[in-house]
């Protein structure tokens, strides 16, 4: 069978409605060949808001693909209308802005912007943006600029300091962001002068004090903290760049240079502080009132403005002048010349202060203290620097006020370690880091060993072996001595007990404690005593406890009862350092002393045998024919030479004690002198 091939069959299209239909045929046209591409761009439905005015009935046309070249006519009209929008709102903005191209240039300004520069704005068009609002200023400023014109960052925003023609200042808040679906950015700029007019009132009341209308502490620890900073990153730079002899630094600029000599006198790289508070102010208040202190401050402060805006080592004129709280002020100077420079303004401070205030018809006087510290800025902190400058000031009062003291490194250091020592001084006693030396007592007549006195040394682990006079006075004041001397008086017992035992046939030998008062006060002295006697069986009467001569002279009470509990017990109570205190003589007949311990700088006197003092050696003999005639034993310290113990010995001194015979030494030392006449060394 053959035949023709079917032709192919096409399906109708779906009828349309009149209505509709007579819009596709009357806007059929050359445009309909678009309609594809705009279906494709908008999608299958139409973007909201795009052409609200179509209304409902043409979106289905959209959808299958029909809508006529209505639609960009449409979209044209409705941007042009959109853009004269736009246009009417930029000009009528009370915001400053405009358009700048790629290159940073006025494309156009609305009339705010001319009136916040003082022109029109049409004489703005062509000009560069940046020199309009002072964006070249600074490096970090022109290069984020920079990038918002190259489309790098999305946008930017800095504060400036605008020149207005008529001669005011005024500040502008800048921000930078691009224009959508161009090049181009938009600038606007906001008039800011009042907030930061507020701003700097409510900085300057939170910075001052209401009382002197001086910076306050936050003022100076801010403008302290600027200055150590500067100095920093001028020995940084410094070190950093390579100075030609005669030349200028390689690397740096001729506006650099500029900056340095700014200050009219050039930047030293140092810097000082006086530091000071009032002399009994405390007074002032409680008897006047804090209304007249309050006005005696606020003189005070005028007087220390006058000082430093006065000083003549600086041409840039005054230092800043601080209230640091109550009666403390400080006065910073920021590159400073040198020591001479703050100490002359420290006592140029103290002549100040010196003249009386006439404060509404009350007159005061005043004094003041001053702590001085000058130093290199570079490698110095703003704690560091007050800690010192606290520390001077108070040795200024403790070296007794109305003074003024530099800040001495050796001294501090000292205070230092003392402060160290204090604060591990009570666990090293649990820990038992301390030991006993002991130095031969030696009788004058035949050189034999008859008693030792005990000498604490401290084993410290940072600073090795330390003597009495480095810890003693540190235990006094924190009250560590109690357990210190307890530990002491048991271990000395001890061990004179030991030798007691380990030579039975030789006379037993005496130890020599030393007792601070505070034991006396803060302790029960004589149980301790007792106790310590009965454990290590010790007999009281080979027990002496020496006291100083200005604690034993003083006694009353208490004290005075202790020792002479310790006294009928059969202990020895010696007086060390005797002629060096009271020197009341009235008190050795009615204290229960045993031994009287001559103060070396009497004997220290017979050591140039051939340019002897006669003054000495009759003081000497004096005291020794009174302390025995009152029944006493005499002790000098400090013999050091064969001279020295033949006199002493002539005089009628019972003992000595000094680095003729031995230095402090371990006991097993004392184990070899023990029965024998130790020979001088």
């Amino acid at each position: 069978m053959s035949g023709t091939p079917e032709e192919p069959v096409h399906p109708e299209p779906p009828e349309t409605p009149p209505s509709d239909r007579a819009v596709t045929e009357r806007h059929a046209g050359p445009c309909a060949t678009r309609q594809t591409d705009l279906v494709t761009e908008l999608g299958p439905e139409p973007r909201a808001g795009l052409l609200p005015e179509l209304g409902p009935e043409l979106r289905p046309e959209l959808r299958a693909g029909l809508l006529p070249d209505l639609l960009p006519e449409l979209t044209a009209d409705r941007r042009a209308a959109e853009l004269r929008d736009y246009r009417a709102a930029f000009r009528a903005a009370q915001l400053a802005m405009a358009v700048v191209d790629q290159d940073g240039i006025v494309v156009t300004a609305n009339d705010s912007f001319g009136t916040l520069l003082g022109t029109e704005a049409g004489a703005l068009r062509e000009q560069a943006a940046a020199d309009l609002v002072d964006l070249a200023s600074d490096g970090r400023t022109w290069h984020a600029y920079h990038e918002v014109l190259r489309g790098r960052r999305s946008r930017f925003r800095c504060t400036r300091r605008l020149k207005h023609p008529d001669g005011r200042s005024l500040w502008a808040e800048v921000t930078v962001s691009p224009v959508p679906d161009s090049r181009r950015v938009l600038l606007s700029i906001a008039d800011i002068s009042d907030r930061r007019e507020l701003q700097a009132r409510l900085r300057h009341l939170q910075m001052h004090d209401p009382v002197t209308r001086l910076p306050n502490r936050a003022l100076f620890f801010e403008r302290l903290s600027t200055a150590l900073e500067a100095a920093t990153q001028d020995a940084v730079h410094d070190t950093a760049t390579d100075t030609p002899t005669g030349g200028t630094p390689v690397g740096s600029s001729y506006e650099s240079h500029e900056s340095h000599e700014s200050y009219g006198y050039g930047r030293t790289g140092r810097i000082g502080l006086c530091y000071l508070d009032l002399d009994g102010f405390k007074a002032v208040n409680d008897t006047l009132g804090h209304r007249v202190g309050d006005r005696l401050l606020a003189a005070v402060a005028a007087r220390l403005t006058e000082c430093a805006d006065s000083d003549g080592y600086t041409r840039s004129g005054g230092h800043l002048v601080a209230r640091l709280g109550g009666d403390e002020f400080a006065i910073l100077v920021e590159d400073s010349t040198g020591t001479e420079q703050l100490a002359d303004l420290a006592r140029s401070v103290l002549r100040a202060l010196q003249l009386p205030f006439d404060l509404g018809g009350q007159r005061l006087s005043v004094s003041a203290s001053i702590g001085v510290v000058e130093r290199t800025a570079h490698g110095t902190t703003a704690t560091a620097l007050m800690q010192d400058a606290d520390t001077t000031l108070y040795w200024a009062k403790a070296d007794g006020k109305a003074r003024w003291t530099l800040f001495d490194p050796e001294r501090n250091a000292h205070r230092m370690t003392r402060q160290a020592l204090s604060s591990t001084l009570r666990p090293a006693v649990e820990r038992g880091e301390f030991g006993l030396e002991y130095q031969p007592l030696v009788d004058l007549t035949d050189g034999a060993v008859r008693g030792v006195e005990a000498l604490v040394r401290w084993n410290h682990p940072q600073f090795g072996s330390l003597p009495p006079n480095r810890f003693i006075g540190i235990a006094e004041e924190d009250g560590s001595i109690v357990e210190l001397g307890r530990w002491v008086l048991r271990t000395a017992c001890r061990q004179a007990r030991q030798w007691q035992k380990d030579h039975p046939r030789e006379r037993p030998i005496f130890v020599s404690v030393n007792v601070a008062v505070r034991q006396v006060w803060d302790s029960d002295l004589v149980a301790d005593v007792a106790g310590i006697l009965a454990e290590t069986g010790l007999a009281p009467h080979l027990l002496q406890l020496e006291l100083t001569e200005s604690a034993v002279m003083g006694s009353a009470g208490r004290p005075l009862q202790a020792l002479q509990a310790l006294s009928d017990m059969g202990v020895r109570i010696a007086i060390d350092d005797f002629g060096t205190g009271y020197s009341n003589l009235a008190y050795l007949s009615r204290l229960p002393v045993s031994v009287l311990k001559l103060d070396g700088s009497f004997v220290r006197g017979f050591q140039d045998e051939e340019h002897a003092n006669p003054a000495d050696e009759l003081i000497v003999e004096a005291l020794v024919q009174l302390a025995h005639r009152l029944g006493l034993t005499v002790t000098a310290e400090c013999v050091e030479t064969s001279g020295q113990a033949a006199r002493l010995r002539r005089i009628g001194c019972d003992t000595g004690q000094g680095w003729l015979y031995s230095r402090a030494v371990a006991p097993d030392r004392i184990d070899e002198l023990i029965g024998t006449a130790p020979q001088p060394v």
